[in-house]
């Protein structure tokens, strides 16, 4: 074998060493046999031109005619000419392979399925860094810049994969750098001669050196090359470990306790994809204490540096772990607040360097190696580490302001104040000009901020619109005020830089909105809950969240117009206008209240509505019949506690995204809630607003303050959808109704709770199912008996009475 064939094969397997890295990136390794083969044959065409000999460049032009027509073969036979010949409809086949795989990648977590373009990018992406390793290691005999290619090969995969594997995919590639440069060396030495040549050996004497000896030293500084590689980085430079090429962009520093810095790394670059996913995949599930799970939401990173263009976070210092955390930057001691503690267990596939946490934490128990950055108080994860599969219990401040606390907060630090409204000169001053007209009349900065998010999210026409691109350049956010449709990116990045037009302090936070509450009592957070809000700074208070993107997350009690201090009756104290005055709105019928019909539930039959008949069967089933009658007889008692547990759990259960989901969801959680009133002996009073209606089950059911809040929160959320032209969804109905059930037993006594347990009061919902469904069924027979009965005497066509034909 030639020096040159024996240079190709090693390029070719070199190739293909290093693109092992990219094994990791999806479920199937497969596709790396054929990359093989096909290498092998390229490489082949290029040993074989080289032998006769051709020119450089036709060579180069041979193979890359050759990887064209494999591609074709393998991808595009069905619409090539003669199965290998690529023709304008090949091309355009390959082109929307290509798009397909390259939405593949940017739709799919690794490691991604194995899709007809996933396979054509890697298998394409291997032959054309092969054809390069091949051109400049052996056509033009440069071993060493041959590594370029390799390196940019390795490079995708290392940014891209983040297994405990890496450092092997490392030795692999690197090891076969190493055989392609020993390789070149052989080929030279072998034509110098004997240079290094020494006497034949003498018996029993020493092993001479030989033309052998230079390439064992060869090998040797190879091997011990390599694990200098391998460990160096794990022992002397931690700091290596992080970088733009991690995962999730870490880049942490080293050491553990001393300091370090994060990389200004944005973590918006997959958000838009997370919530246009097709799979809602469960990100996570936690369990809280907290009184209000729909506040509940998990920050990753704030995003504190504006250029105009877009958000990112500022480099930081970082630090070992406190404990106890500090007390958040702002926040006065006469603000009133309650510690909460929360479990977090991530799913097996998530991994990421940030670790999600409600604000403000105040202590964290997890394990693995973190990093504390003080600034915005956020854990990130040092040596590789993420958020893969943890179970971790964070301990938050649930900080509750008053809306007057707010309004009358003092001017921020001029530090804080100077870093925090910095706008770049290149804002189009429509932006500025436009903060200015919302806010018009507004006497305070909260006034201000409250104005901004109302018109974001009420008021200003404003559609929700996941498929709006994020938009880059200085006029972006000029654009989305203008067009008005976007997503949580867009209207937090746009809230965040007109409140800072405004002179108040602003930054963005990218996490998780509230997820959906579970039966267990756990709260699911998926994919599709990826969110983005502005965070503006009041002093006394701290950093305080804001909601200006519709349908999604919860609006903060301090900026509604009902919250404490306003017009929202006392739930510690039963509410003086529950008279039995009807309201403006007409009264339904109390077969079916208005809520169950915007439900669609009034003529519908639930699958418990339909009652065992227990025929008995033919007669010779005599036995088998008698034991179904036994055991109907036994489950008819239970009907009632079984039709309402189904019930029960159909209304809290999970439900829909959409703006009409969630109205369908409040009523329905409603409808519980009245329904748990109406069992304790409590009936409904159809004739009452659902805040009168909240009042009265307060006073009568005798419930203690949190839960008499959270039917407060019931009835707001009922009216929002009744009335307001542009309902607020609001996340955790589903606890408070658990909540007020909860009270409700606990203010009723032993033999009344009991009784709405096994004998609900509500079940006559039942008694009124199956009665609309029977009235129904009559009044459709009887409107068929007479034109069956004209089918059958007079016939269809006459249009002559039977007594009148003749």
């Amino acid at each position: 074998m030639s020096g040159r064939t024996r240079m190709a094969l090693c390029a070719a397997a070199a190739t293909l060493m290093v693109a092992c890295a990219l094994l990791p990136l999806v479920d199937r390794t497969t596709w790396v046999l054929q990359a093989g083969l096909l290498l092998a044959v390229q490489a082949g065409v290029g040993a074989a031109t080289r032998r006769v000999p051709l020119p450089r460049a036709l060579t180069v032009a041979a193979q890359v005619l050759v990887a064209v027509l494999l591609l074709t073969l393998v991808f595009a036979r069905d619409q090539a000419h003669a199965g290998l010949v690529p023709g304008p409809d090949a091309l355009r086949h390959l082109a929307h392979l290509l798009r397909d795989g390259a939405d593949d990648v940017g739709q799919y977590a690794i490691p991604a399925p194995l899709s007809t373009g996933i396979r054509l990018m890697l298998v394409g992406g291997v032959l054309l860094i092969g054809l390069l390793v091949d051109v400049l290691a052996v056509t033009f005999r440069r071993a060493a810049p041959a590594g370029l290619p390799l390196l940019a090969l390795y490079s995708v995969a290392a940014g891209l994969s983040d297994s405990d594997a890496d450092w092997l995919w490392f030795l692999v590639a690197a090891a076969g750098y190493l055989m392609m440069l020993l390789a070149e060396g052989r080929d030279r030495l072998a034509q110098w001669g004997r240079v290094f040549g020494a006497g034949p050996r003498t018996p029993g004497g020493p092993e001479g050196g030989g033309p052998a000896a230079p390439l064992r030293t060869g090998r040797r500084i190879g091997v011990l090359a390599l694990g200098l590689a391998a460990l160096l980085p794990q022992v002397a430079l931690p700091s290596m470990n992080g970088g733009l090429l991690d995962a999730a962009g870490g880049g942490v520093g080293s050491g553990s306790g001393g300091g370090g810095t994060i990389s200004a790394v944005n973590p918006l670059v997959s958000l838009r994809d997370s919530l246009n996913v097709d799979e809602d995949r469960t990100v996570m599930t936690l369990r809280t204490d907290s009184q209000d799970a729909s506040d509940l939401y998990l920050r990753i990173v704030s995003l504190d540096e504006f250029d105009g263009t877009t958000w990112k976070p500022s480099q930081r210092h970082i630090v070992a772990l406190p404990d106890p955390f500090p007390t958040p930057a702002g926040l006065g001691p006469d603000v009133d607040r309650a510690e909460i503690s929360t479990t977090v267990a991530t799913a097996d596939w998530y991994a990421q360097d940030w670790l999600p946490m409600p604000y403000p934490p105040s202590g964290v128990r997890i394990k693995g190696s973190w990093r504390y950055e003080p600034v915005g108080m956020t854990l990130v994860g040092d040596h590789g580490q993420n958020t893969q599969g943890l179970t971790y219990q964070v301990k938050s401040l649930d900080i509750r302001p008053t809306a007057e606390q707010l309004a009358t907060a003092p001017q921020a630090p001029e530090p804080l104040l100077r870093e925090y409204t910095r706008v770049p000169a290149s804002l189009p001053g429509a932006v500025a000009a436009t903060a200015r007209e919302v806010t018009d009349g507004a006497a305070n900065p909260y006034e201000r901020a409250v104005s901004l998010q109302d018109w974001f999210a009420v008021t200003g026409g404003f559609e929700y619109d996941t498929d709006v691109e994020v938009g880059t350049g200085p006029r972006a956010i000029e654009r989305f005020l203008k067009d008005r449709r976007g997503f949580c990116v867009h209207y937090s990045f746009a809230m965040a830089a007109m409140a800072r037009t405004l002179g108040i302090p602003a930054r963005v936070a990218v996490g998780f909105a509230p997820g959906s509450m579970q039966a267990d009592g756990t709260m699911s957070v998926g994919l599709k809950d990826a969110h983005a809000w502005p965070e503006l700074y009041f002093e006394g208070v701290g950093w305080t969240r804001f909601e200006p993107t519709p349908t999604r997350g919860t609006v903060p009690a301090y900026t509604r117009p009902d919250a404490p201090g306003s017009t929202l009756p006392d739930p510690a104290s039963p509410s003086g206008e529950a008279s039995a005055a009807p309201s403006a709105a007409p009264s339904a019928s109390q077969s079916c209240p208005p809520q169950m019909k915007r439900l669609q539930e009034c003529d519908s039959q639930s699958p418990q509505a339909v009652l065992d008949r227990g025929g008995g069967g033919p007669r010779w089933y005599e036995v088998l019949g008698w034991t179904l009658g036994g055991l109907a007889a036994l489950a008819l008692p239970l009907t009632p506690l079984l039709w309402r547990t189904r019930t029960r759990a159909v209304r809290l259960g999970s439900h829909g995204r959409g703006a009409g989901d969630a109205a369908v969801h409040t009523l329905a959680v409603w409808q519980e809630v009245t329904d748990t009133a109406w069992d304790h002996g409590i009936p409904p009073d159809e004739s009452q607003t659902p805040r009168t209606a909240a009042a009265r089950i307060v006073r009568l059911g005798h419930l203690d303050p949190p839960a008499a809040a959270s039917v407060h929160r019931l009835a707001d959320a009922v009216e929002q959808v009744l009335y307001a032209p542009h309902p607020r969804p609001a996340a955790g109905l589903a606890e408070d109704a658990r909540r007020v059930a909860d009270g409700l037993r606990g203010g009723a006594g032993r033999g009344a709770a009991l009784r709405a347990r096994f004998a609900p009061r509500s079940s006559a919902r039942l008694v009124w199912a199956l009665s609309a469904w029977w009235t129904g069924l009559t009044a459709r027979a009887a409107a068929l008996r007479p034109a069956l009965r004209g089918r059958t005497v007079g016939g269809p066509s006459t249009g002559v009475p039977p007594g009148r034909r003749g």
